[in-house]
């Protein structure tokens, strides 16, 4: 029986004894003094096997991609996370010790507040450029919404709008490598290695083709693809807590149209398809709108090969000036434009409308082909979004009721257009117009000065409208927000070029399409009621509604012929 348990009791020696004693003999009385030895973690063995860990995780990051590619991520994805807390954290700190610190006087918590305005603004571009992408188009949109946020906070994201972080050229030929398979210098006679501009989702670049023709390439930022999942993730988790820590500030209305579109704008093939159809349209308006769409050579999932047109950008004042572009035309052209893109069934809306996706192109007495010595150009065709017909009708009453100052109306179309109940009717004709709600309802086509938008900044933020008006855009449709960013962009662009017609002939040019959106709308309607023909009945109410549509029209004529010559304001 011993031998038998004599080979279980081997192995669990080291376990029973944890101390070993070595006795030493005292000359004196003989006594046994036991001696402590204790083991050091630093011994050879684990120094050997920590050593040969690290080199086998160095060596291993040099040698697999995949390995190295996961690391990458996950340092980076931690570093983006770490971004968005501390800023968050930060801009959260400082409002909430701003807005319950006590003041002396009004003044002085009102010259507190912008002063927080201006150092948050600050942090968070800092945030949106050190992780770039999706966040720089978060900056983009907060700089358009002038009547909404702080001008501190639109004044500081404008940068973002064509001043983003740039990719290495040497990421760009690896991308172009693995998107096609071959290099650079087989594709292009030459290839500027700096970019003409960046934006949140690419870059581009000026080139040469094979054959001569002068190209622009643009190149999609290689992070995205690794980073969007994670992006959305961190820029939900933000909202998420803001509206936690503030609920009085709704903000998911602000990140959900690029959430649910993003994966369509990183495919740069139904760019290509949706520029060469809205080049196709425009073609027979190009004497009312200027519009050139840059024509499409190649296009791949991340890359986009297009024909070079540069120009300035058009808010740039002394670029206008110095090659004689009249602001008004440029103004008119630009109502014409995304009006007609708003109004007109089967033509998709431009989804990211802001200055930096435009430019103006002087032309030479001979590329002259219209009334215009300018070309408009349309980038970044990458999103469209469809206005339903129901939706188009309703804002096109909507708007003819603001211009009749019919109030009636306007409530009735405000809730057939935005689903906007009378609690929050003088929130949204303010938001849609621009204006304080008096002259939204009375004098619409009114000048806007600078003091009504002083005005209208100081009700939003002390009054608490700012808190309605959060409520409400999120309330309302995304087809809605995005005729409110377009909105946005024209009314930014029309006061930057300080129209000398003011704002009168761009309301005049949207009632114009307005009307004959409600005309033609009415005869489908009549034609769908009396199918016939030969219907006595369809011909009276066709010849009535044509006569209301002329009626309306030619007045429409004569105010704007009136404000060529005695500028309203």
């Amino acid at each position: 029986m011993l031998r038998r348990l004599t080979p279980l009791w081997g192995p669990m020696r080291p376990l029973i004894m944890v101390r070993q004693f070595s006795r030493t003999a005292n000359r004196a009385n003989d006594t046994v003094v036991p001696k402590i030895t204790r083991r050091s973690f630093w011994s050879r063995k684990r120094v050997y096997w920590g050593a040969g860990i690290i080199a086998a995780t160095v060596g291993a990051y040099n040698v697999n991609e995949t390995f190295k590619t996961a690391v990458d991520v996950t340092a980076l994805g931690t570093k983006r996370a770490a971004t968005v807390s501390y800023v968050l954290f930060r801009c959260s700190w400082a409002y909430h010790s701003v807005l319950t610190a006590k003041y002396d006087s009004p003044e002085e918590q009102e010259a507190a507040l912008r002063e927080c305005h201006t150092r948050c603004a600050k942090i968070t571009r800092w945030a949106l450029e050190t992780n770039a992408g999706l966040f720089i188009k978060i900056g983009q949109h907060i700089a358009a919404l002038t009547y909404l946020f702080p001008e501190e906070w639109t004044s500081t994201m404008i940068p973002l709008q064509d001043k983003c972080p740039t990719t290495p050229y040497e990421d760009v030929e690896r991308l172009i490598l693995e998107d096609e398979g071959k290099p650079i210098e087989e594709l292009f006679v030459s290839f500027d290695r700096e970019p003409l501009g960046t934006a949140s989702l690419a870059q581009v670049h000026r080139a040469e083709l094979l054959d001569g023709t002068k190209v622009a390439v643009k190149v999609q930022h290689p992070s995205l693809k690794r980073f969007i999942p994670l992006d959305i993730m961190l820029i939900r988790s933000a909202i998420d807590a803001i509206e936690y820590f503030f609920p009085q500030y709704p903000l998911r209305w602000l990140s959900s149209e690029i959430e649910n579109s993003i994966y369509t704008e990183l495919d740069f093939r139904e760019e290509a398809r949706n520029a060469g159809f809205t080049s196709i349209y425009f073609e027979p308006f190009y004497d009312l709108t200027a519009l050139r769409v840059p024509k499409v050579f190649w296009a791949r999932r991340r890359l986009l090969c297009m024909e070079f047109c540069a120009g300035g950008r058009p808010d740039d004042l002394e670029f206008l000036e110095k090659h004689n572009i009249s602001r008004s035309e440029l103004s008119e052209c630009f109502s014409h434009i995304f009006n007609n893109m708003i109004f007109t069934p089967g033509v998709g809306l431009h989804c990211d409308p802001h200055a930096g996706n435009i430019a103006i192109r002087p032309l030479e007495e001979h590329e002259r082909h219209g009334p215009h010595n300018f070309e408009v150009i349309l980038y970044d065709h990458g999103l469209y979004r469809y206005v339903p017909s129901k939706t188009r009708l309703a804002y096109a009453h909507l708007w003819l009721a603001l211009l009749d100052s019919n109030e009636k109306d306007m409530r009735k179309y405000v809730e057939e257009f935005a689903g906007i109940g009378p609690d929050k009717f003088d929130i949204f004709i303010a938001a849609i117009t621009g204006r304080d709600t008096e002259n939204a309802k009375t004098n619409v086509m009114s000048r806007r000065t600078s003091t009504e938008t002083t005005r209208m900044s100081e009700q939003i933020q002390q009054q608490g409208l700012l808190v309605q008006v959060m409520q409400m855009l999120r309330e309302v449709p995304n087809i809605v927000l995005l005729i409110l960013k377009t909105n946005d962009l024209t009314r930014y662009l029309d006061e930057k070029l300080d129209s000398p017609l003011g704002i009168v002939r761009t309301f005049l040019i949207m009632a114009q399409y307005c009307t004959t959106t409600i005309y033609k709308e009415r005869i489908r309607s009549i034609a769908s009621q009396y199918p016939s023909k030969w219907s006595l009945k369809r011909r009276v109410l066709e010849l009535t509604s044509w006569l209301a549509y002329i009626t309306r029209y030619s007045q429409l004529k004569l105010y704007s012929w009136v404000a060529l010559f005695r500028p309203l304001t």
